[in-house]
């Protein structure tokens, strides 16, 4: 694909909402090297620019319960199927979720998740969710967020009626791919989640892990999959292997090859918000700052569910570094 091939789909996407790549395109752009991948992250980041012109947002999570997971996801520290040494509580009180939340807010996290282990929480669980999200709304500017495994409808509704805005629950990987990672439950179980928590008027929050040993053509799957939802934003992780679960020698993607995803991504989800995750500093260790040029919107701040994450004040010089230079006046 010739350099101004890429500058013309870019113009497309940016004048058109309605437009949107095809399938054989997506596979053309996972074949850019050189030259070429430095042109599609420049058009990634314009489309950003042009589609989503609001400052870089951040989102902090808290581990609200730990371990003893029934399912057997292939890369989870948290799973009961393997065996890493990691941390295990049941659900935090609600005391402790609303001063996270606080310690959250005052740092400057535009987001916060409560995040749980396991398939999904029971209804008295989900009640202290609510409790301590109707105290963090009144305490707090930040938007909350929920990652809370499975969903019925009804505590879909209550979640939201507490105050919780976002609801995440990620794919993973494709549905191709999937039956390689977990099969303790059915790809359509956490389709089904994604949809009772929209009906419930929640923002769906959905993305996956990259490096699970997928195709390209799975991670363009993938994001096609995601478009089709309609999710609100897209939260990208990268894989950390941990000694103890099936994952555990699989080989780290390259800092390039995780570029390239972020703005394969953004080509193909082009208004929708873009969030890296977990293993950013793992993959792309001294290419972090490249996430924006690469079209992401958001970026996960603080520590990660059972792994550190970066200095939270090298996260935000970074933002900041970005936003002065390229951010539109």
């Amino acid at each position: 694909m010739q350099n101004i091939d890429i500058i013309t789909l870019a113009d497309r996407i940016i004048a058109d909402e309605t437009d949107t790549i095809s399938t054989e395109t997506a596979l053309m752009l996972t074949a850019l090297s050189g030259q070429g991948l430095i042109d599609l992250l420049a058009a990634a980041s314009r489309i950003r620019r042009a589609c989503l012109p609001s400052p870089i947002f951040t989102c902090a999570i808290l581990n609200a319960k730990s371990g003893k997971c029934s399912q057997d996801c292939a890369f989870c520290a948290q799973s009961a199927h393997h065996h890493t040494g990691i941390d295990t509580y049941p659900l935090m009180k609600k005391s402790a979720l609303v001063a996270n939340a606080l310690a959250a807010d005052a740092h400057g996290a535009t987001f916060f998740s409560m995040v749980t282990s396991g398939e999904r929480l029971s209804d008295e669980e989900i009640d202290t969710i609510c409790h301590a999200a109707s105290e963090i709304r009144e305490k707090t500017r930040l938007t909350l967020c929920g990652s809370l495994g499975m969903l019925s409808a009804g505590q879909a509704a209550a979640l939201r009626e507490s105050g919780l805005r976002n609801y995440h629950h990620n794919l993973e990987t494709a549905e191709s791919f999937f039956d390689h990672i977990c099969t303790t439950h059915p790809y359509a179980s956490d389709i089904d989640t994604l949809r009772a928590a929209g009906a419930a008027g929640l923002a769906v929050c959905s993305g996956g892990i990259l490096g699970l040993g997928e195709s390209w053509a799975q991670r363009v799957e993938l994001a096609f999959t995601l478009r089709d939802l309609n999710v609100t934003r897209i939260p990208l992780n990268f894989l950390i292997p941990i000694a103890g679960t099936r994952l555990a020698h699989q080989p780290p993607i390259t800092p390039m090859d995780a570029l390239k995803s972020i703005a394969l991504f953004r080509f193909i989800n082009p208004r929708t918000d873009i969030t890296i995750c977990g293993g950013r500093g793992h993959v792309l260790q001294d290419y972090q700052s490249w996430i924006f040029m690469a079209g992401a919107n958001g970026v996960m701040v603080g520590n990660y569910l059972t792994t550190p994450g970066r200095d939270l004040e090298a996260d935000l010089r970074m933002i900041q570094a970005w936003e002065n230079t390229f951010a539109q006046k």
